[in-house]
């Protein structure tokens, strides 16, 4: 992917992330390698495998980090418009079917967490929203069939 979106706030907790796997775990890591190789034989040693495998995962998740924050773009959020949905706004929504409202940031796909009500723009209730308007009402195809949300503000 090239050009992700992504806000300052996001591209932070990457980057923020990215430096405490490289300066804080590995270095712990490095310790329980070497400690598990003080109980002699590694072939048949379970906190050195398991240290290695930490090891592993680490250099994946920091290589992981590093190639998505080569990709974004940060895309400021301060004076948005408050008239349409866009990237970075909240967006105060009900759904027509259970009547619950909840609050929601459209943010890039890296960033995405929708148990903190941040929904990535390319997911579905992302792309219904983007371009919409307060009052407006959006349909959403589920599994378990058609959802109606109304977009009841957009937040500052």
């Amino acid at each position: 992917m090239e050009n992700v979106p992504i806000t300052k706030e996001g591209y932070d907790r990457l980057y923020e992330e990215l430096e405490r796997l490289r300066t804080v775990e590995l270095q712990k890591n490095a310790g329980q390698i070497q400690k598990a190789r003080e109980f002699g034989d590694i072939s048949e040693n379970s906190e050195y495998s398991a240290a290695k495998e930490q090891q592993a995962f680490l250099n994946g998740r920091i290589m992981k980090l590093q190639e998505m924050l080569s990709t974004v773009t940060i895309v400021p959020t301060e004076n948005l418009p408050k008239d349409r949905v866009v990237f970075g706004s909240k967006v105060k929504v009900e759904d027509l079917d259970t009547g619950k409202v909840g609050v929601y940031q459209l943010v890039g796909p890296y960033e995405s967490a929708p148990e903190k009500g941040l929904l990535s723009v390319t997911s579905p209730i992302g792309r219904a929203l983007i371009g919409r308007e307060p009052g407006e009402v959006v349909e959403l195809k589920t599994p378990s069939g058609t959802k109606e949300l109304e977009i009841l503000e957009i937040l500052p």
